[in-house]
């Protein structure tokens, strides 16, 4: 039976307590609703998994999800329940016996949601099982994983070809938060939807500030990172287990409550720490990127990349971990040219020529994101085939003036002036070091203690140095050879700046980039465009109801997050409601979650308004 424009209103309201749909979500719950197969690309924190979830409530029958994300099962079908939702998962980390209990609830069609993996849905008895099932539709989560052009291609997805064979009356959908115009194509050629609503939203995540910073002294930057973010939820990546345990180590040493996460350790450990964080009991992961995916975590404040990503999509999808809550995070990537050298290190390593070929060209195409003066926001967006409209997003180091500009002519020359005496047959850190006057052997086995730039820069810094390396890399005024250990040479700029012919500018980091950002993010509110918490949110009401979102959380074994995200309690704070109707006004604040949750948060309000009469007011 159709479903009415007030049906849908109803239920939008009433499950999930929202007024109103964000961008394209209505025009697929519609499509999805007609029984219209639909492909969407959404990014992180746009909200698909309502796009379903809403119509898995008002159609008869069972939705059904193939996600990749094991773990992920969990806090989603927490989150649905919460809301109301019968929801359940199918996968290798139930017991025999809930395995058991989840299949009778399935065969009963008691249940308006089923997460079940790929692996799974390839099972011949599976499958026969699903034929005695009441299915309203079939979504693909993470449907990139099925395209050869994507970042996380997975073989198993290609059975998702057969959905629209399997179910040629009901509706399949399949969403992705990062695809390129290339993979968006390879994923509707390999599923081959029917005709289907294809959606691109746009990939621009305005409540998220990008900033990259020169990396020197990597662990004094982290530690005063998350100084600026004390008590928030943050994620710091990093390349190798070795340096995530390093990491994590150094972090627990100066009292944060840090955990590392890796494939290099046990089920137990990771699921262990995984868990602890999801449930605030620490505030920082110090992960590979084996770590994220497997979370639904809203309330993340900010992420760092202390070593440079192998692609603009695992970036893109890795920051996209960060505000999936819609409020305010900060995303930090530290930068230096050593990282380069690790990564061509390994993609030298690989067998296969095209995906080598591949590999240093997603490589080259995050240099260049590092490495340049344009809009951060427009550069991601360009990536994706997305033109963004504004001169300045107001939310980026970039736009916001934290970098400057500084004429480098004079000591670029120096550095290839080093080059060239040491005819192009030498590394960076040789070059940095002849300039420095380093007394080490190298140098004087070489005699490159006697040559005419030797110790001409003394009055600078290694760290600088090493930027106008980077810099001048970036600019292509030089290049580095292949192999184990790549030598600097010119190119033609390179050449021009030495004759002084042209010239160049390197942009640093300004040294009062932290104090700027702040004082920028008081003026514009959470950084410009980004959604700011509500007008007049009272911030000690807002502590107060974390700690009751966390006792709660803590007492039904479920993240706090999935009682109320942040925004909620934003809401709550600014709002002050003193009854269950107004409570229902609060975002995200939907009929049951008021009446498993809200009348604890009321109570704790009066409270606060007896103590506070002027808020009461």
């Amino acid at each position: 039976m159709p479903q009415s424009e007030a049906d849908v209103s109803a239920a939008l309201r009433k499950v999930f307590g929202f007024r109103e749909f964000r961008p394209n979500q209505e025009q697929i719950v519609r499509a999805i609703l007609e029984k219209r197969d639909v492909f969407a690309v959404m990014p992180t924190g746009g909200g698909k998994s309502l796009c379903y979830q809403l119509p898995a409530v008002l159609m008869a029958g069972t939705c059904m999800v193939i996600s990749p994300l094991i773990s992920l099962m969990k806090d989603q079908v927490d989150g649905a329940r919460a809301n109301g939702i019968r929801a359940a998962f199918l996968n290798s980390s139930l017991l025999p016996d809930e395995r058991d209990r989840v299949t009778q609830e399935l065969l009963a069609n008691s249940l308006d949601l089923i997460y079940v993996a790929p692996e799974r849905f390839v099972l011949d008895h599976f499958r026969q099982m699903l034929g005695r099932v009441k299915i309203s539709m079939a979504v693909i989560d993470e449907a990139h994983c099925i395209s050869e052009w994507g970042h996380d291609f997975r073989p198993d997805y290609l059975s998702l070809s057969d959905l629209v064979t399997l179910f040629p009356d009901l509706p399949v959908a399949a969403f992705t938060a990062t695809a390129t115009h290339l993979v968006q194509q390879d994923i509707l050629d390999k599923l081959a939807l029917r005709t289907p609503l294809v959606v691109r939203a746009s990939f621009d995540r305005p409540n998220l500030f990008y900033d990259v910073r020169f990396k020197e002294h990597a662990d004094i930057q982290l530690v005063s990172l998350i100084k600026k973010n004390a008590g928030k939820a943050g994620i710091i990546y990093r390349t190798s287990r070795k340096s995530v345990d390093e990491t994590a180590a150094m972090l627990k040493a100066r009292g944060f409550r840090a955990l590392p996460y890796h494939a290099g350790l046990s089920d137990d450990d990771r699921q262990r720490h995984q868990e602890a964080f999801i449930r605030d009991e620490v505030e920082v992961i110090v992960a590979t990127i084996a770590f994220g995916m497997g979370i639904d975590k809203s309330n993340v404040r900010f992420v760092i990349h202390a070593d440079l990503p192998k692609s603009i999509e695992n970036y893109y999808q890795e920051t996209g971990r960060a505000g999936r809550d819609g409020e305010t995070a900060q995303c930090t990537l530290l930068f230096a040219q050593g990282d380069i050298s690790k990564l061509r290190f390994f993609i030298d390593g690989m067998t296969d020529d095209t995906e080598r070929k591949r590999a240093f060209a997603a490589l080259s195409k995050v240099i260049s994101f590092a490495s340049t003066s344009v809009c951060r926001r427009r550069s991601l967006l360009d990536y994706f085939g997305e033109h963004y409209p504004l001169e300045n997003c107001s939310s980026c180091d970039i736009c916001l003036g934290t970098r400057e500009a500084v004429d480098c002519t004079r000591d670029a020359q120096m550095l290839l002036s080093a080059i060239v005496r040491t005819e192009e047959r030498f590394g960076a850190m040789h070059i940095v070091d002849i300039v420095l006057g380093s007394r080490n052997r190298k140098i004087r086995d070489f005699g490159h203690d006697r040559l005419k730039t030797y110790g001409v820069g003394k009055g600078r810094s290694k760290q600088y140095w090493r930027q106008l390396v980077d810099e001048l890399l970036a600019q292509k005024a030089i290049a580095k050879s292949e192999g184990l250990y790549p030598t600097l040479f010119l190119l033609p700029k390179g050449v021009q700046i030495l004759k002084q012919e042209e010239s160049i500018a390197m942009v640093r980091v300004a040294d009062h980039i932290e104090d700027h950002i702040v004082d920028k993010r008081r003026e514009k509110e959470s950084y410009g465009r980004a959604e700011a918490p509500a007008e007049g949110c009272d911030q000690q009401l807002f502590e107060l109801l974390r700690i009751l979102r966390k006792q709660i959380a803590q007492e039904q074994g479920i993240p706090p997050y999935v009682v109320f995200s942040d925004r909620s309690l934003h809401d709550m704070a600014s709002i002050v409601p003193r009854s269950a109707e107004t409570m229902l006004s609060v975002s995200g604040v939907g009929e049951t979650k008021l009446e498993r949750y809200g009348r604890r948060f009321l109570r704790l309000i009066d409270r606060y308004c007896s103590d506070h009469p002027e808020r009461a007011a």
